[in-house]
């Protein structure tokens, strides 16, 4: 089973609807011992990093993150998860997980396109991908794959962090970790089959024989 982290950030439920489309067994919950328990966490989210630490510290949900990654167990990050991911973000000033090293920033108000026209903020649309390594999360995903996006911040962090980056005005990171600790920037639940993709590959690493045996899922 997967656990989908429920702390209050939105985003949950469209998650687990993709999950349910793939016939992979997860939950919704915010409970220590189910996440626990669980063969790997997806950590979603929508909304401001302030408010969403803020529950994240008063909960003590964060902390089981920090124990479920020091313990060597997978976790996919999803558009504001991904941002948590970091060490601080400038969005309310805020010191966050510190699970990968880094910052989240915001894109800068004078972006423009190649062409010279204003681009709006926050970024939404879709936008294919520039791969900088191999990763077992993006396993069979066509190199030209579009992914939907809706971000007014992106994270920077050093190049062996960054898995894949995007160009909205300027080229962010977009996908970023190590095997078994990954972040998306953008919602691969909303991404049609790439996402699918992406979401099957995060399972299959989750429940390969990369897990101790105790592990056994659920």
């Amino acid at each position: 089973m997967l656990a989908i982290l429920d702390y209050k950030a939105g985003n949950q439920t469209s998650v687990r609807r993709a999950l349910d489309h793939l016939g992979i067994p997860c939950s919704v919950t915010a409970d220590p011992a189910r996440i626990e328990s669980a063969a790997g966490v997806i950590f979603p989210g929508v909304g401001a990093a302030g408010q969403a630490m803020n529950h994240l510290r008063e909960s003590g949900l964060g902390e089981v993150l920090l124990r479920h990654v020091a313990a060597g167990r997978p976790l996919l990050g999803i558009c504001l998860g991904c941002q948590i991911m970091m060490e601080y973000s400038e969005e309310n000033e805020t010191p966050t997980l510190g699970l990968t090293p880094g910052r989240c920033v915001r894109f800068a108000n004078d972006l423009t396109d190649e062409d010279g026209r204003p681009l709006r903020i926050p970024h939404m649309g879709w936008n294919t991908l520039a791969r900088r390594k191999e990763s077992p999360l993006l396993a069979g995903v066509p190199a030209d794959a579009a992914f939907y996006f809706v971000h007014s911040y992106y994270v920077e962090t050093a190049p062996e962090h960054v898995i894949a980056s995007s160009i909205y005005g300027v080229e962010f990171c977009a996908v970023h970790g190590r095997d078994g600790l990954w972040a998306v920037q953008f919602h691969p639940e909303k991404s049609g089959a790439p996402g699918l993709r992406l979401l099957s590959n995060f399972y299959a690493w989750c429940v390969g024989p990369r897990l101790n045996p105790e592990d056994k899922p659920c």
